[in-house]
């Protein structure tokens, strides 16, 4: 089990058991008290859980569990990293793409910036920001509309508008949940923007890594059959890459 897994599944446990001991912990993930320690120790700084003296607990998330993208992109980051790489390996110089908002569409700008005569529109304000601290040559779009200070992106009609007036290559979109028989799904009630990045791109590659697999969330953004591409990492059950190559679909892992 990777580090970023482990963790995601430790604050799910806090959330579930409340209050629990170091030594309770280690025993449950069968690691040291060490261990536990600095993991807790990476998961206060990204706010998601408050250390008490000899155990800790998680912080309450809204109802809709809608972490800020800094807490987005403290969990599983590494793999999103790798994610992101396979993800930038698929475009190709002078294409135009749309980034949606998230923590491992991020992850991409990195890999992007030797690309020649691309275009990118993203609703980020990260992904605008890292694309020009890199001092890239790309193209760069942004919409207008109302901005979103959690997500630090734009969305509402202004910014739905801004995409439906183009036309892009590929969209790389995230996800909170991944339905097998639905598509991707978010906690975020304010999700229409993706969907009109959806109606603009020709080709829609979802990236996100395997834990969102089987996690239930309330809207729909990316129905199953619009979705032609989905990065994730290994730790995808057989039965679930089973079902999406069942659907025409193709499955990249990492």
């Amino acid at each position: 089990m990777s580090v970023e897994v482990r963790r995601e599944m430790l604050v799910r446990y806090l959330r579930e058991q409340g209050r629990t001991s170091v030594n309770d912990l280690a025993n449950h993930f069968n690691i040291t008290g060490a261990t536990i320690r600095s993991d807790l120790r990476q998961l206060e700084l990204a706010h998601l859980v408050t250390r008490r003296y000899g155990g800790a607990e998680a912080i309450s998330q809204p109802i809709a569990e809608d972490r800020t993208i800094d807490e987005k992109t403290a969990l599983n980051q590494s793999i999103k990293q790798r994610i992101g790489a396979k993800a930038a390996s698929l475009v190709h110089d002078g294409e135009s793409i749309i980034l949606d908002n998230g923590s491992t569409t991020l992850q991409m700008v990195p890999w992007l910036v030797e690309r020649v005569a691309l275009t990118v529109m993203t609703n980020s304000l990260h992904i605008m920001n890292e694309a020009v601290a890199r001092d890239s040559n790309m193209n760069l779009l942004m919409p207008g509309g109302t901005y979103r200070k959690r997500s630090a992106s734009f969305h509402g009609g202004l910014a739905e508008q801004a995409f439906r007036a183009f036309t892009f290559d590929k969209l790389f979109i995230g996800a909170d949940g991944f339905d097998i028989e639905q598509g991707t799904t978010t906690f975020i009630e304010a999700y229409q923007v993706s969907q009109a990045m959806c109606q603009a791109a020709k080709q829609i590659i979802v990236v996100t890594d395997s834990s969102k697999f089987g996690r239930k969330t309330p809207n729909v953004v990316v129905p199953i059959e619009k979705i032609d591409i989905v990065i994730t990492d290994h730790g995808i059950s057989d039965a679930d890459q089973a079902a999406l190559e069942a659907r025409g679909i193709q499955v990249l892992l990492v």
